[in-house]
Order: structure tokens, then sequence, then C-alpha cells
């Protein structure tokens, strides 16, 4: 039994959270205090049902219930200077049994089997070190293989407002980059350069795919909670959040990791906040936050910096069908 003076602190909280919940529905923006009182909804309590509720709703009707499978294919395994501790390519700590680079042949064999399996947007992913100048040659070659239906998304280190252009030139039509969760200290990379390369994304008129991440059980609901609302500043169509898998051998391995009910929470407050235009997602993938707002899963080949196979389609990806038959099971329309 709740004590009687916690009752009347339970109940001018569940009234809060009730308005948060029906004043995002009538289309208010949340702030960083309101973001952190709905992340700090206890798992176990009514308002959590409400909060996934509200979510799922508006995902359901804003997105008329249309599921998305996105697809990546990472094409290089090698360390990486950036150094991040939840990397499993970071030079420091390399995890990955060998080192490679995959040619335009191998790529475009793996492209054909997920556009066959009927993925919406495609993405390309390297590690920060690169050259830009071989992943633009590269890119031009597989554009043309690209069906207009399918995006195609660079995943890159950082770069500038021409490299930008030059990407959208090739035929991309966005780029997933983001401040990640304690950049500077977890990373090398000045949050600065983050900052500027989002802006260029955005200034070569390039969609921006965004993600809170990589979300351990050490970070605070503010820091989740200021890039949740820097994401809605740049106006993200494509919005996720993603919970670091402890990758065994890098340095942020004995922090371990949140619960999939944690990341279901986050993934809710983050589709209220963030209010994307086109889909929501969680990752890695669990079953529960697809309850929650979250319409859109990926299917990953090649490299992967949360994996210690190098081919991850053996091991953590998921394939395309996969991918569709989560969303099928959860009710999402699979017309592809």
């Amino acid at each position: 039994m709740v004590p009687k003076n916690n009752r009347a602190f339970l109940r001018r909280n569940g009234m809060l959270t009730a308005n948060l919940l029906s004043s995002v529905k009538q289309g208010k923006l949340l702030n960083q205090e309101e973001a952190v009182t709905l992340l700090n909804i206890d798992c176990r309590s009514q308002d959590f049902y409400e909060l996934i509720s509200t979510a799922n709703y508006l995902s359901r009707t804003q997105f008329h219930n249309k599921g998305l499978v996105f697809a990546q294919i990472g094409i290089n395994a090698e360390p990486c200077s950036v150094n991040c501790k939840f990397c499993s390519m970071g030079q420091g700590h390399y995890a990955l049994p060998v080192t490679w680079r995959k040619e335009p042949h191998e790529i475009l064999s793996e492209l054909e089997l997920l556009i066959s399996s009927g993925i919406n947007d495609f993405f390309l992913m390297t590690t920060a070190d690169y050259p830009v100048s071989e992943f633009l040659e590269i890119s031009k070659i597989i554009s043309r293989h690209l069906p207009d239906t399918i995006r195609f998304v660079a995943n890159i280190g950082d770069f500038n407002l021409e490299t930008a252009k030059q990407l959208k030139n090739v035929g991309f039509t966005g780029a997933y980059h983001i401040h990640r969760l304690r950049e500077g200290i977890d990373t090398t990379v000045n949050p600065e350069i983050r900052v500027n390369t989002l802006n260029a994304i955005r200034d070569a008129g390039l969609d921006l795919y965004y993600c809170v991440e990589p979300i351990g059980p050490e970070h605070s609901y503010d820091e989740l909670a200021t890039e949740m609302l820097r994401a809605r500043d740049y106006h993200v169509k494509v919005m996720a959040v993603m919970r670091r898998i402890p990758v065994k051998g890098t340095p942020l391995y004995d922090k371990g990791q949140i619960s999939a009910i944690e990341l279901t929470k986050i993934a809710a407050v983050a589709r209220l906040v963030t209010l994307p235009q086109r889909a929501m997602n969680a990752h890695e993938v669990t079953p529960m936050t697809l309850l929650a707002g979250v319409n859109q899963l990926y299917a990953e080949y090649g490299a992967n910096p949360r994996d210690t196979e190098s081919q991850t389609e053996k091991n953590r990806g998921f394939s395309a069908e996969k991918a569709w038959h989560m969303l099928w099971e959860a009710g999402y329309s699979t017309t592809k």
C-alpha cells in the first residue's frame, strides 16, 4: 500500500504526465524540463503505458501505419583514429578478426539482394578515416543501380559544406550524422566539428537522419533530452534512439547496457519530443519498442561498430526479411 504522503505526489505527477501527453497530441512542443519529466516515468507505472500508448498512436496515425525497412552496408573494416570507446573498430581496441574494404562489385551484389527484399532507404557506411574521394567514386557507381524509389544515405565521418554538396551531386538524398552522447569524452571528436557537419548537411539540402546514441546506464536524462531537442531543431524526418551494445574489449564494455524496457521508454519520449515527419526507429531492435512509436527497422550487412564479426549479417545484423516480419508481427503495413 502506498503511504498517504506519497499518494498525493503520485496523483500530482500522474496529472502532469497526462497533461503533457494530451498536449503533445494537440501539437505542443516539449521543452527540456518536460522531456526529462517524461523520461523519469517509472516503467512499472500506469504512466509508462500511457506514454507508449501516446507514441504508438501518433506513429500509427501520422505515418499511416506504414512500416519501413532501411538497409546499411558497412564497406570497410579497419581501425579508426576517432577511437570511440564503444566501437569495435576503434584503433586502440580493434576487436574485429580481420581488416578489409569492399570492392564495388561486392557492394552491388549485396545491394541486389536488398533491393529484391523491398527496402526503402539504403545506407553506405565507412569508418571516419575512409578517403572521401574514394567514397564518392564508389557512390557514383552504386547510385546508378539504385531505383528512384529508394533513398540513398551516407554514413561517414565529418565533412564540410563542399563535400555535402558533392554527396548530393552523386545521388545521395540524405546523411546519417549525430552529436554523440559525451562527444569529445567517449570520442576524440571536437563537438563543434560534429555540429558543423550537421549544419553542412542541412545547408546542402540533404535529409538528416538523427539518433540519440549510444545510450548507456551512465547517461543522464538531461543528456538524452538535449540530443532530442537538437534533432528537433534540425527538423529531422527520421529519428532514432540506440542503446549501447557492450563490445568485449572496448573501454566502455564494463559499463553494461540499459534494458529493453528502458529503451522502449526512451524511444517513446524521443518520438514525442522530436516529432519526426517520416519514421521512428529504435536500435538494436527489440519487439517491445514496436509498441512505442517505432515503425522503422534496419537490416545490416558488412562491418558493424557493435559487432566483433566483420560480416555482421552472420551475427548481430538483421536481414531485411526478418525486419519486415517483425513489423508485420507488430501490425504495421508491410506493403513494399
